[in-house]
Parts: C-alpha cells; sequence; structure tokens
C-alpha cells in the first residue's frame, strides 16, 4: 500500500516509517513535519493510506481528514495520537482507525491486516455484502440482507446516530454543516462544533464501509448529501404504494394490505427527536387515511368483520381517531352487536375523560344517543 505520514515529531516519524516498512506491505510515498505539503502530495499522487497525527501546530488533525476524505474518500486514514484510551473515546471515532503512541508493532500488524482487507474490499462475515439491502425505519431501527438477516449497526455515540438518521430523513438532499451543527452542538464554540461534525462524518463512512456502495455520503462546501444505492426502504414502500392511488379492487386489496403492513410501528419509534415529529405525523395519517379508505370497501362488499377489524385496528393505534371510533360503533350496530356499541362507547369516553377531561364530539354523542334509544331491547309479557 501506497503510505504518506504526516507528524510535526520528526522522532516519531521516523520510527513509525521503520515499523511499516520492515512489514513489506508498504511504500512510502512521503513524510512530513508540515500537514500543507502533506496535504497537496496526497491530492496530488497515488495514496492509499495515511497516518495522520491529531494534534499538529496550527492545524487540526480531524478537519485535515475530512476535507482529504472529500477529496479521496477511498483514502484510508489511521490517527496516530499519544492520548490514552479515555481521551481517544473522547474523539468518539472508531478505535479502529487509531494507533497509540509509542506505537507497538503488534497493533500496527492488526491495523494494516484491516486496511488491506478494505482495500481489496472484504468485508467481515458478520456483515455480508448483498445485491439489496432492507432498511426499516417504521418501529426498529434495522438493516437485514436478502436472507432476512440482520446487520449489525453499533453506533459509538448518541449523537453519531442522531447525525446519520438526520441525514437519511433528508436522504438525496445536501445538509448545511451549519444546520447539522445548530441541531446537534448548539451549545458548542463553534471551532470545537465542526470537529464534532467532521468526526461523527468520518466515524459513520467507516461504519458503513462494510456496505460497500449501498450508503455514501459525499462531501461539498455547503454540506453532506446521503445517497442510498440498492436498498429498499419501508417508509418509502409505503408512500409510494399510498401515492401511487392504485384503485381499490378484489384484484389490488391484497396489494394494499401488504403495503400496510409495511406500518410496523410508529417512524422512528425508538428515538424523541423533535426534527422527526412531522414526518411521523404525516405517515401516520397517511395510514389513517388508507385504512379507513380499506374498512370501507370492505364494507362496500359486505366484508362487515374485515371492517370492523381494519376500524378496530385504527383506535388501537390511534384512540384519539374518533372518527374511526364513530364508523366502527355504526358498523357494529348494523351488525345488530348491541352490547359491543355500548362497550366501544364507554371507553372512547372513559379515554377521552382521563387524558383531556373532555366528552366524545357532539356527533358521535348525537347518534349514540338515537341509536339507543332506537334499539332498546322489548320487556318480553312474562316480564311484566
Amino acid at each position: 500500500m501506497k503510505a504518506v505520514l504526516i507528524d510535526d515529531e520528526k522522532l516519531a516519524i521516523d520510527d513509525l516509517e521503520q515499523q511499516l516498512l520492515k512489514m513489506a506491505d508498504y511504500h512510502i510515498v512521503g513524510k512530513f513535519t508540515d500537514p500543507v505539503i502533506g496535504k497537496r502530495v496526497i491530492e496530488n499522487n497515488d495514496v492509499d493510506i495515511v497516518f495522520l497525527d491529531i494534534l499538529l501546530p496550527g492545524f487540526n488533525g480531524l478537519k485535515l481528514a475530512e476535507q482529504l476524505l472529500e477529496r479521496k474518500p477511498e483514502l484510508i486514514i489511521v490517527f496516530v495520537t499519544a492520548y490514552n484510551h479515555f481521551a481517544v473515546k473522547a474523539f468518539e471515532l472508531n478505535a479502529f482507525d487509531y494507533i497509540l503512541k509509542p506505537v507497538r508493532q503488534e497493533r500496527l500488524v492488526k491495523t494494516t491486516q484491516r486496511a488491506k482487507q478494505r482495500k481489496m474490499g472484504l468485508c467481515p462475515d458478520s456483515l455480508r455484502r448483498t445485491e439489496i439491502l432492507q432498511l426499516n425505519l417504521f418501529s426498529h431501527v434495522t438493516i437485514s440482507d436478502e436472507s432476512g438477516g440482520i446487520l449489525p449497526l453499533h453506533w459509538r455515540t448518541a449523537d453519531i446516530q442522531q447525525l446519520f438518521l438526520y441525514l437519511l430523513q433528508h436522504r438525496g438532499q445536501v445538509v448545511g454543516k451549519s444546520e447539522l451543527i445548530d441541531l446537534l452542538w448548539p451549545e458548542f464554540e463553534l471551532k470545537r462544533a465542526y470537529a464534532r461534525l467532521y468526526t461523527g462524518v468520518y466515524h459513520i463512512r467507516q461504519l458503513l464501509e462494510p456496505f460497500g456502495d449501498h450508503f455514501a455520503i459525499i462531501s461539498s462546501s455547503e454540506g453532506y448529501l446521503l445517497a442510498l444505492k440498492d436498498i429498499r426502504l419501508d417508509v418509502d414502500q409505503f408512500e409510494r404504494f399510498v401515492q401511487s392511488e392504485t384503485p381499490l379492487s378484489r384484484d389490488t386489496i391484497e396489494q394494499y394490505e401488504q403495503a400496510m403492513s409495511l406500518f410496523t410501528g410508529e417512524y422512528l419509534q425508538e428515538y424523541n427527536y423533535a426534527w422527526a415529529e412531522n414526518e411521523r405525523r404525516r405517515l401516520q395519517a397517511m395510514w389513517i387515511r388508507t385504512v379507513s379508505k380499506i374498512a370501507d370497501w370492505y364494507y362496500s362488499n359486505h366484508h362487515l368483520d374485515k371492517a370492523v377489524s381494519h376500524c378496530l385496528s385504527i383506535c388501537h393505534k390511534y384512540p384519539l381517531e374518533e372518527k374511526a371510533w364513530f364508523t366502527l360503533m355504526k358498523l357494529l350496530a348494523e351488525a345488530g352487536d348491541r352490547a359491543s356499541v355500548l362497550h366501544y362507547f364507554n371507553q372512547l369516553r372513559a379515554m377521552l375523560k382521563e387524558k383531556f377531561n373532555t366528552q366524545p364530539s357532539p356527533a358521535i354523542t348525537e347518534w349514540y344517543q338515537a341509536w339507543k334509544n332506537q334499539s332498546k331491547p322489548l320487556i318480553s309479557s312474562g316480564n311484566r
């Protein structure tokens, strides 16, 4: 591998060079105590791997790494630092890309083996390459391969995970760096916030690297764009079908049922992100509207039990949807199920009283009273 070494300490850089040359895996393109010269050489030459000190006089090694990756995203960057393990953790980067000073040969061997695997396009067995990936954002965030096996994502910090999910929500769009900083690190001094951002993007790239070109974070001076390739996203599958406005019929009802089954839970259900709330509500409304449409179709085609079942599914998921309760009670009334109408009206009334100290809407209350008066059981002559 063609390597460049950048470190302001001449003894340290000479020692690293000697250790790399002992391994017969490297051709040293250059070693530099001046990061500006090193950056220029890397950008203008064929380089596979850079060993980069984090703390350089007047220069941020993390920012330099980000700039290099913007120009050469396939570049392998290994940070070299004199900080102890606790300080390294504070940088919030994958420890795979670190070598601690003084450099130990056995640690260098491990880094080299992994770097060679990456250069050859090899992936760990646990992250098998696959033609199509399934990415789910409803309920739990998961990635699975074509066999259904869940592929792990181990986030270093909650901030980095949120950064990835925010870029994912805005997939295919450039998200400004200042927007990301205002979202994730508004209380930080600007220079420190940018370092966190560069660190976070770098970590995400490292974590997603085994998935090949399925994920790509494209950098620009303005911000970052997350691009997806050969990935089935449950949210997109769901929305694409709903927006197709496929006519409901006996031939398409199963397609509708399958599309609604994608909605296994709330969008990003595990995370209380304020920025996800509008998207969560939009998808909720889409699901409620479509399931109501399916219930209407079943009713029109004389499948009263299935119409009731779909109304119940709305009431269970979203108990504040009074329209669904109203439709449910009218269907049960038509079926002559008096006990269920009474049960669900009382359940709705108790829930609204407990949560909001209010009553069902006037339309529901008036209908219920009229129905109750009309459906009073007759008193038999033996009980008079």
